[in-house]
């Protein structure tokens, strides 16, 4: 069946994604979700028209068991394919391949030693694991391949199964510091991890190149034929490089990343100016992840933002909007702070009579935020006008904004603002969410 006719049959309205979080598939970094998963899944629902909603799972057999109860449409995770799990879900085309290796510590002072010294004390032989204790993550494939390892050689390694919320890179960690002495990781993953940690050596193999894909429900047929199609047609092009280089091949960013204290697993910081937005957000009764995802949107935490419209600072405000506030420096963070959280109270007043649900009241705040409350009034009187409920965003409000860009609606007689690029705005407000929804999985 041809693509098209494939895309015409399709009729979901989103992609509900299961992931991992770690330190490359799908994490938080200086207010952005990013990872080769999630940037690879969102290419794959902006190619078929789909909203995409992730969802993180911590444990992988988990992940297995959502997709197959119909709780997520897609496993988008770095799986290996394997016997075992083809018996339980439908793996798609290979994105990947990687090599299983060892992940052992080098000597206490192998610093001082020579290299024939390290290699002497290091684990080169497969053979050499018999009888010893390698700890790895909960449901990986890993624990398959040493039980098939320890068939080959005649002998028997101890494996342990970690607790399901520890990563791979948590076992790394643990090796490097002596907690434990030995886990198994994928190459690509083990050779990111070296950067962080110089004593580890990674260097051995357990298993030949095995396939790294995702995984949907066995009856999922036409979703797996339109993701296969899609993985094909991307998989030898310059983004795709891109996107695996940016995730697996640069050390130093990733070092960078995992050493910032705005990167998500480890920092759980969104930006510089997180006491502030907290204190601001609790005067306003919003959760402070909520307002960081809007302060990103207008500016990306840069306090020396300008936009095409003389919007500036961190919160991006206007002239008009700066003086009614009282802002003398409107690039002095601590000053638009306070200036556009005082607006957005003064929105919130503006809205809490007509829309009581806070949670309904802070989209059409956001809304007004973006493009002024005489649009979203507009919005709100020609969806009263033509039926529909004026107190709900989501395919009320936002339907109508969105045709303010329509000559049969600026003209309307009940319009008093005129003509506004509404879609735009109804995009700003879903991307706000979507990004606070992120920031809900990640964030504490």
């Amino acid at each position: 069946m041809p693509e098209e006719k494939q895309k015409e049959k399709f009729i979901r309205t989103k992609l509900v994604a299961l992931t991992g979080y770690n330190a490359y598939s799908y994490f938080i970094y200086k207010g952005q979700p990013m990872g080769f998963d999630y940037d690879l899944v969102s290419k794959l629902a902006d190619n078929l028209n789909l909203v995409l909603e992730l969802k993180l799972v911590k444990n992988i057999g988990e992940m297995f068991n959502l997709v197959n109860s119909g709780k997520g449409d897609i496993i988008a995770f770095n799986l290996t394919i394997t016997k075992d799990r083809l018996r339980e879900v439908q793996f798609t085309h290979s994105i990947n391949t990687v090599t299983q290796v060892l992940v052992q510590r080098k000597p206490d002072n192998w610093e001082q030693m020579t290299l024939d010294k390290i290699e002497n004390q290091l684990i080169r032989d497969p053979e050499d694991l018999i009888g010893k204790t390698i700890v790895v993550r909960s449901s990986s494939s890993y624990i398959r391949r040493l039980q098939n390892l320890s068939d080959e050689i005649g002998g028997d390694i101890i494996i342990v199964e970690a607790e399901p919320e520890l990563t791979t890179e948590d076992l790394i960690a643990m090796v490097a510091s002596g907690e434990i002495d030995y886990t198994i990781s994928d190459d690509n993953i083990a050779n990111l991890n070296v950067t962080n940690f110089g004593n580890i050596d990674v260097v051995t193999p357990i298993s030949l190149s095995q396939r790294i894909a995702w995984a949907v429900k066995k009856d999922s047929t036409e979703l797996i034929n339109l993701i296969n199609n899609w993985i094909d047609s991307i998989k030898s092009t310059v983004d795709f490089a891109v996107i695996y280089k940016k995730y697996f091949t640069d050390r130093y960013a990733y070092e960078r990343r995992v050493t910032s204290k705005y990167f998500s697993q480890t920092g759980g910081g969104i930006s510089r100016y997180d006491d502030q937005i907290k204190k601001y957000s609790e005067k306003l009764g919003w959760d402070w992840r909520l307002s960081a995802s809007l302060i990103y949107q207008e500016s990306q935490f840069n306090p020396n933002a300008n936009s095409w419209a003389s919007a500036a600072g961190l919160m991006q405000l206007m002239p008009s909007t700066a003086k009614q506030f009282g802002v003398e420096d409107v690039y002095n963070p601590n000053q638009n702070l306070k200036a556009g959280f005082k607006y957005l109270a003064f929105l919130n007043d503006l809205w809490i009579d007509s829309i009581p649900d806070s949670s309904e009241r802070i989209k059409f705040i956001l809304a007004s935020y973006n493009i002024g409350q005489g649009h979203i009034a507009d919005a709100r009187g020609l969806t009263e006008k033509y039926g529909g409920d004026p107190n709900v965003w989501n395919d009320n409000v936002e339907n109508y904004l969105a045709m303010k860009s329509n000559p049969k609606y600026y003209n309307d007689d009940i319009v008093k603002s005129g003509y506004a690029r509404g879609i735009e705005t109804v995009h700003y407000v879903r991307e706000i969410l979507d990004r606070y929804n992120h920031y809900k999985q990640l964030i504490n």
